[in-house]
């Protein structure tokens, strides 16, 4: 436990910053997986335009805050793409 002012105050606010961040990241895998179920249950032409929006405004977001970085970013919504659009030509392909 830290002993002078200062530092309390630091700790205070990186446990504020740590759970910010927690929750972003958090949200962003949350969209990585309703992506994932939309493709099993074959959903996914419905929802792709607003899936893969929300993923690329919440990661370019994280990216721009610091909470992730450039190539994870991109990394993150190359791969979200990647899986909808394989999904979506194996869809109209049957």
């Amino acid at each position: 436990m830290p002993n002078k002012k200062a530092a309390i105050k630091a700790l205070r606010k990186n446990e504020k910053q740590q759970t910010f961040n927690s929750l972003v990241k958090r949200n962003i895998k949350e969209l990585v997986k309703q992506g994932k179920k939309a493709i099993a249950d074959g959903t996914i032409a419905d929802t792709a335009k607003d899936l893969s929006h929300k993923l690329q405004k919440s990661v370019d977001k994280a990216v721009k805050k610091g909470i992730l970085k450039v190539n994870a970013g991109k990394r993150r919504k190359s791969r979200f793409m990647a899986s909808i659009n394989t999904a979506l030509k194996a869809k109209t392909t049957k």
